[in-house]
């Protein structure tokens, strides 16, 4: 059997990770949310080209149209390149936004796209890493960063390897059943990310958690540690993960390749004397890891979340 034509997984599922289908989705204030599900469905069937460039132009329009995110991604990027002038950071964020469109189409090639198409489409790297750690019987957390390439690069990831993934529910609850059915068909264990027992229960079943934790955290428990030399409020949780589980942490990347050549999943060797004593410490040497997975392609960084938990961004555009 050929590695995309296995069987759908059968997820383990709690109350949290299914919304059941009532009538109660269809009242009108659900509407838009079924009319763009349903221009995504629509979408599919487009060529590869077809989807980057509308997924671009897309992107252009969400530039022009949401004040907030626009100067919040300008804010990041200001703190995070200021090598760059302002000129060069302007045309970074234009750039980031047109990927963000290119992930919102994506997502209809993650959910309803043809696995043989999408198997020609992308290069994987480094799986015999993930392979090797597997052996040792504690199973493996796949340590990645919030980019626009996330859902697709999950779908692309279940081609090669069942995984578990961790997410956050999505507060519409028609977006929550479709993603959680969708996701449930495709990935083996969808975890919800406040769900620590189910978490190491997947690890101790020696299964790989896909697990990424770089967006700005400020629980009582988070430590600052700098992220691209900037103080950044961060969850110290994989290292408490990979303590009370034994799970090495292999750093793994999703790329979209330039020239429509696809993508690029690669997983790198586990992470040496992790964690380490010092939870700060530890932190500090995630988000350098993430910070090297971001230089790699920083359009595709998710810019627009609040990073570094802050408001100035809210100052008015210039």
């Amino acid at each position: 059997m050929d590695a995309w034509d296995r069987p759908r997984y059968n997820a383990p599922v709690t109350p949290k990770t299914q919304t059941k289908f009532s009538a109660r989705l269809l009242a009108p204030r659900h509407w838009p949310a079924w009319l763009a599900i349903g221009l995504l469905r629509r979408s599919t069937p487009l060529s590869y080209a077809w989807q980057l460039r509308l997924g671009a132009w897309l992107g252009r329009r969400l530039f022009s149209l949401t004040g907030r995110r626009r100067r919040l991604t300008r804010y990041n990027l200001a703190q995070c390149f200021p090598e760059l002038d302002e000129a060069q950071r302007e045309q970074l964020a234009g750039r980031h936004f047109e990927s963000l469109g290119i992930g919102l189409l994506e997502i209809a090639q993650c959910w309803w796209g043809n696995a043989a198409i999408l198997r020609q489409r992308v290069q994987m790297e480094g799986l015999a890493h993930l392979q090797t750690a597997l052996a040792q019987g504690r199973g493996a957390v796949l340590l990645s960063a919030h980019t626009t390439t996330l859902e697709i690069g999950g779908r692309l990831l279940g081609l090669f390897t069942p995984f578990h993934l961790m997410y956050r529910p999505n507060n519409s609850p028609v977006l929550e059943w479709i993603i959680s059915r969708r996701r449930r068909a495709h990935f083996e264990g969808v975890i919800p990310r406040d769900d620590v027992r189910q978490l190491l229960k997947s690890l101790k079943d020696n299964k790989p958690v896909w697990y990424a934790p770089d967006q700005g955290f400020t629980g009582k428990n988070h430590v600052i540690a700098p992220f691209f030399g900037v103080p950044a409020p961060t969850n110290p949780a994989t290292s408490r993960i990979a303590k009370a589980s034994g799970a090495p942490v292999l750093p793994f990347l999703v790329e979209r390749l330039p020239d429509k050549q696809g993508y690029r999943l690669s997983i790198s060797p586990p992470l040496a004397d992790f964690p380490g004593a010092d939870l700060a410490a530890d932190a500090a040497r995630v988000n350098a890891m993430i910070e090297e997975q971001v230089r790699c392609a920083p359009e595709q960084y998710l810019w627009m979340h609040n990073r570094f938990k802050t408001r100035e961004y809210r100052k008015r555009d210039a």
